[in-house]
């Protein structure tokens, strides 16, 4: 009986380049908007990383969701609490949540991508505390202002490089960054806290002077500039369909010719420059400049990009339910404040929905798996 002849290199070759072209073939589908495995011209896939249901299962997508319970609450919040639904309240409930609402734009694309972003928040505070330092020494707050910002995006750099170049989890790189930057503000100011800030500048970051003719905010107002021109990036464009690409499998995105370092450096830079914007904005709201400011605010920020339907693996998620995601949790926070609510249970509340927008879509996604596996053994 002769024995089998072993496979030639160039078989090993041919197998080895199919296998390559399959992973490119699969990384190229998705950021073409098809799916993986489709045959050409079949109907194409959606921008927001995830099959379309059919029928009824359209109404109960984890974003729509997000936007339904929203509604509800704010009817629920106008029917029993006096004085929700003024005009200044909501004015005021907005106002509240500016610096969450710019911080999570740049965060919903860095999760989409499979990344994350623990910093946001000791960056806020970093600029924050430069800003309060350098207008305590004499320096005019036109100068101040692109200076934080150029930190800002430094800052995102040092995030980027060491995650794209070193090959490090970007959740060990920011949860370090998150005590350095945090560090460097204390350095800074020190305990101290700086404040009479050029009322010209001041007034911008007040919900007591909204935009003419409106109840908006001038942090609101561009916010929701920028929630358009992110959501029509992520779901319109080559570049957005390269990062749900990237975010459900870099080798295959890689393999397809996307530049996946280069996209996430810039995401990480611009995370970094709108978490420093924010800092600007948060120490003129309160007048205050102080190394502690926005402490914890990141936890929130993820909170309301998971709650509104963004997956944590990535690929998966849209901008609307991550807007959906912010307002819910600023409504909910201005809500409980009106009747009272100390701060330590808004907390509870804010970890309690963290914890559920994590754990619904995969004990979702763990029953609809099991489903499956019952139907097919019948």
């Amino acid at each position: 009986m002769n024995a089998p002849t072993p496979p030639s290199r160039a078989a090993d070759r041919t197998a080895a380049e199919n296998a390559d072209g399959n992973a490119a073939a699969t990384a190229a589908g998705t950021a073409a908007g098809t799916s993986p495995g489709s045959a050409p011209g079949s109907a194409p896939g959606h921008a927001d990383g995830a099959e379309r249901p059919r029928g009824a299962g359209r109404f109960v997508r984890w974003d729509t969701a997000a936007g339904i319970l929203l509604v509800a609450v704010m009817l629920a919040g106008a029917g029993t609490t006096d004085g929700f639904a003024d005009v200044t309240n909501l004015s005021a409930a907005l106002n509240d949540t500016a610096e969450i609402a710019l911080i999570a734009l740049p965060m919903t694309l860095l999760v989409v991508a499979g990344q994350v972003d623990l910093s946001v928040a000791s960056m806020l505070g970093l600029s924050s505390a430069l800003a309060g330092a350098l207008w305590d020494a004499g320096w005019a707050f036109e100068t101040i202002v692109p200076l934080c910002l150029a930190v800002g995006v430094l800052g995102g750099l040092v995030n980027g490089w060491l995650v794209t170049r070193l090959g490090l989890p970007p959740l060990a790189v920011t949860i370090g960054t998150l005590t350095l930057y945090r560090g460097l503000a204390s350095v800074v100011l020190g305990n101290r806290a700086v404040s009479d800030f050029p009322e010209s500048y001041a007034r911008w970051a007040s919900y007591t002077e909204p935009v003419p003719g409106t109840f908006i905010p001038y942090p609101t107002a561009l916010f929701i500039v920028l929630a358009v021109l992110a959501a029509f990036v992520l779901h319109c464009t080559a570049a957005g369909r390269a990062l749900f690409a990237i975010g459900a499998q870099e080798d295959a995105a890689r393999f397809a010719g996307i530049r996946v370092r280069r996209i996430k450096l810039v995401l990480f830079a611009v995370a970094g420059f709108t978490a420093s914007f924010a800092g600007i904005v948060y120490t003129l709201r309160y007048g205050s400049a102080r190394a502690d400011n926005g402490l914890g605010l990141e936890l929130v920020v993820i909170a309301s990009v998971l709650l509104g339907g963004v997956d944590f693996n990535g690929g998966k998620g849209t901008l609307g339910g991550a807007v959906a995601g912010v307002l819910l949790i600023g409504v909910l926070n201005n809500l409980l404040t009106l009747n009272d609510v100390s701060n330590e249970i808004q907390v509870i509340v804010t970890g309690v929905l963290l914890v559920v927008s994590v754990l619904t879509p995969r004990v979702a996604a763990l029953l609809s798996e099991r489903k499956h596996r019952r139907a097919a053994a019948t």
